[in-house]
């Protein structure tokens, strides 16, 4: 512990696994293995495939090798306190490197929350305006995008450390999952945590809130558009290429809500039930990404099929 006056600040924090199942932790690795196995291997082959492929140079492939960036860090920032804790039982994690691993952590899940928004944007135009569909969202605009997905994530973000390092920590150290998470730390600290709570809460309604606010939006619209196509063959083709996408907006927003909801008002939940909703938002959309977007797009799926032959050949 550093002392100073009425100021306490601890040098570490201590992870905790799944409650309750600490004896299992080896076992319970396994599939832990598998799905960040998965998320490393499903979202390098996407990155791969669109690389070598040109016909997959288009708007769509592109914000998907942006969320097969998004989702690599998201597993890779996890993955070493993760498994370091179900293997070797490494519960340590000190406090600078914690406000690191969370502010990261932060930033890739806004990012991806903002690039499932530009894909709904992608589906809108390419629903409505099929003709000028490449003309709209070409690679110069795609790459202005991307850039300010990254620097609104990072720029709204940079005031967290520092509010988190200015509290005092008189009590448990002890967080409620094996990564750090902002309102996990902040509920640990002893002090006055208003400045914190309102400032991480108007955070993430003004990014994730307000993306998931103009994903529905984006839905309504392409609904109404796809219901006034001439026949039935052509809504059914227009509503396909939306499948992969509900599915991962799914996926994320899910999770993301009710652990948001968890930290903030759920004092009486099971820590069980905290940790499953925790490890299901950070682990899970990583790593079934790729797979959803390879099953619906048939042209991503042609050419994943095409380069695992030509390797077997």
């Amino acid at each position: 512990w550093e002392f100073n006056g009425s100021f306490y600040q601890p040098s570490a924090f201590l992870m905790m696994g799944i409650p309750g199942l600490e004896a299992l932790h080896p076992w319970i690795s396994i599939p832990f293995c598998a799905l960040y196995l998965s998320a490393l291997l499903g979202n390098c082959a996407i990155l791969f495939v669109v690389g070598r492929t040109p016909s997959l140079h288009e708007p769509m492939c592109y914000f998907l090798c942006v969320l097969a960036l998004t989702d690599l860090g998201l597993a890779l920032r996890t993955l070493p306190t993760t498994l370091g804790l179900f293997w070797f039982g490494v519960r340590r994690v000190g406090f600078d490197a914690c406000l690191a691993q969370m502010y990261f952590i932060h930033i890739l899940s806004f990012t991806e929350s903002s690039v499932l928004l530009a894909v709904a944007f992608d589906r809108f135009a390419a629903v409505s305006r099929p003709l000028r569909h490449a003309a709209i969202l070409g690679g110069s605009a795609v790459l202005k995008i991307g850039l300010a997905i990254v620097l609104r994530g990072a720029l709204s973000l940079l005031p967290i450390p520092f509010l988190l390092k200015r509290l005092s920590y008189c009590g448990s150290t002890e967080l409620s999952h094996s990564f750090c998470f902002h309102p996990d730390i902040t509920n640990l600290a002893c002090a006055d945590i208003k400045v914190n709570v309102f400032y991480g809460t108007i955070i993430l309604l003004s990014t994730v809130g307000t993306d998931f606010v103009f994903i529905v939006l984006s839905y309504v619209l392409i609904i109404r558009t796809v219901l006034g196509l001439t026949t039935r063959e052509e809504c059914l083709k227009a509503l396909n290429t939306c499948v992969s996408h509900i599915c991962a907006v799914l996926l994320f927003f899910i999770p993301m809500i009710g652990l948001s909801m968890i930290h903030r008002f759920g004092k009486n939940v099971p820590p069980l039930v905290s940790a499953l909703v925790a490890y299901t938002y950070l682990i899970i959309p990583p790593a079934l990404n790729p797979v959803i977007y390879s099953i619906k797009s048939t042209h991503i799926r042609e050419a994943l099929l095409r380069a695992l032959c030509r390797k077997r050949g």
